[in-house]
């Protein structure tokens, strides 16, 4: 893993705006093969789908991933978290034929201080390492700095699951620190919990990156 890079002093006194973020409102992203469509209950089949591909529900680190049976109501939750504006939920279907391939979220919104928590993603297992996830991420990332104009995006990760740890920070974010014993989960086991973060600044660096990235299958 990197070294962390030093903050600096310009990085730690340079201005920014102080007015908070207004209410983040769904928006359909597209781009890189996929479309991300605000979360609905027309989802509902698909995503039941896709907890069953590779049955990523029975997954170590994932208590966040519904059963099929419980698909339906995890839905309504977070629909319900979006309209109260805690939380932006997207459907991630693949754009050339409408096939639903999971789920991710903006959470933990900081509006006031212009951050917030990419998570409770899940992917259908038979997406795993075909560049779904990275095209996701970029579309995501790219609508919170570009188009949101936040000044930091943050991953939390369970500290045993080595294979998200070395996604996040394959997108090039930086470990900030661990919550030791940050959570008790739903089999008693206690987690603690690994922090990275990508800030403002090192966006267009990393969205350089991940653009050549997506773009190399296509060349061959």
């Amino acid at each position: 893993m990197a070294e962390p890079r030093p903050l600096g002093r310009e990085a730690s006194t340079r201005a920014v705006p102080t007015a908070p973020l207004a209410r983040l409102e769904p928006v359909t992203l597209a781009g890189h093969g996929l479309r991300l469509e605000p979360l609905s209950a027309a989802h509902v089949p698909g995503l039941r789908e896709v907890v069953a591909d590779g049955e990523i529900h029975r997954l170590p680190f994932a208590p966040h991933v519904p059963t099929p049976e419980e698909v339906a109501a995890s839905v309504r939750g977070l629909c319900a978290e979006v309209e109260a504006g805690t939380r932006l939920a997207w459907t991630v279907v693949r754009e050339t034929d409408g096939t639903v391939l999971g789920l991710t979220t903006f959470m933990n919104l900081a509006l006031a201080d212009r951050g917030l928590e990419i998570g409770n993603t899940y992917l259908a297992a038979s997406t795993h390492r075909t560049g779904v996830n990275t095209a996701m991420k970029r579309l995501l990332l790219g609508h919170a700095f570009d188009e949101l104009g936040l000044l930091r995006v943050e991953f939390r990760v369970h500290h045993l699951n080595l294979a998200s740890r070395r996604a996040v920070e394959a997108l090039g974010a930086q470990q900030d620190g661990i919550l030791r014993a940050h959570r008790i989960l739903p089999d008693g086991s206690v987690r603690h919990t690994v922090v990275y973060s990508i800030l403002a600044p090192e966006w267009p660096g990393i969205r350089a990156m991940l653009d050549a990235r997506l773009e190399r299958p296509r060349r061959g």
